[in-house]
């Protein structure tokens, strides 16, 4: 049992660049270059988007998603390789298999994303934080990969910890920094808060999820249904039992919200379709 009954540690793992980082490994000359997944404009396959680009890409405005055309326009001097999606699967299977081994309970959302449950092996938040750089160490040394990891009391809170310290990063979220932590965030930190969601929110004066914490549940529940009482729920950094409303209704998939007039949000869906792993809890 943990030090604290009741006291969650969960971990939220994304691993770095992951399709660009399963090219370098295979091909260590591409490692520092700014490398694009996607299409191969030099090659006479101009059309299409990047899937994925290294940590350099980025540095000159290329993005997942972006056309393929516009990324050749922000970075000509580029290395452009083809998707290989055998390599990106079987790389993803050898690399949660190691985080499995270091997790109580595990859970795989998509291709390079998994949360871990490690309450009863770790003590102590202190003790969850050391474990979390054994869990970076370990996938290093296993598979060349680096992990950036958040450590927190709840899935949705070690998800945003995780984005916080890109590429390789640890942040770690104490039970008593959660408000502090949570308070100057845009609401588009919130995983399924996609770009209408935030409009809307922004037109009614609410900028940072401390604002959206503010808003009595019942009046998101007028403005989204059980989804407001879900996002209330996420900017109060509630804790399991006391939300009724899961987190992750389905693995990998957050609850959709819908505005009023504006239409359904499908931003915050997984990369990937989730591998059968069990459901951690919020």
């Amino acid at each position: 049992m943990s030090a604290t009954p009741g006291l969650r540690m969960i971990l939220h793992c994304d691993l770095d660049a992951f399709y660009p980082s399963c090219e370098i490994k295979r091909n260590p000359s591409l490692a520092g270059k700014p490398l694009i997944v996607g299409a191969d404009p030099k090659g006479g396959h101009g059309r299409g988007v990047v899937m994925s680009c290294s940590y350099e890409a980025r540095k000159f405005g290329v993005r997942s998603g972006m056309p393929i055309s516009q990324a050749y326009k922000l970075c000509p001097e580029g290395e452009y390789v083809r998707p290989d999606f055998e390599l990106y699967g079987e790389t993803s299977d050898r690399a949660m298999e190691v985080l499995r081994k270091f997790a109580d309970k595990f859970e795989q959302t998509s291709i390079d994303e998994a949360y871990m449950d490690v309450s009863v092996r770790c003590k102590s938040f202190d003790e969850a934080i050391e474990h979390a750089g054994k869990v970076k160490a370990g996938l290093k040394t296993a598979e060349g990969l680096t992990v950036s990891v958040g450590v927190a009391p709840n899935k949705s809170i070690a998800k945003m910890a995780s984005d916080m310290n890109k590429p390789d990063g640890l942040t770690a979220v104490r039970p008593e920094q959660v408000r502090t932590f949570l308070d100057p965030l845009p609401v588009n930190k919130i995983s399924g808060v996609g770009k209408k969601t935030t409009e809307y929110l922004q037109e009614h004066g609410i900028q940072t999820i401390g604002q959206l914490s503010q808003i009595p549940a019942k009046k998101l529940t007028d403005w989204f249904g059980k989804g407001g009482v879900w996002l209330w729920g996420i900017a109060n950094g509630i804790y399991p039992g006391q939300d009724p409303y899961r987190l992750c209704r389905r693995p990998g998939r957050c609850p959709r919200i819908r505005p009023p007039s504006i239409p359904r949000v499908r931003e915050g869906s997984p990369k990937n379709k989730t591998r059968g792993r069990q459901a951690l809890r919020p």
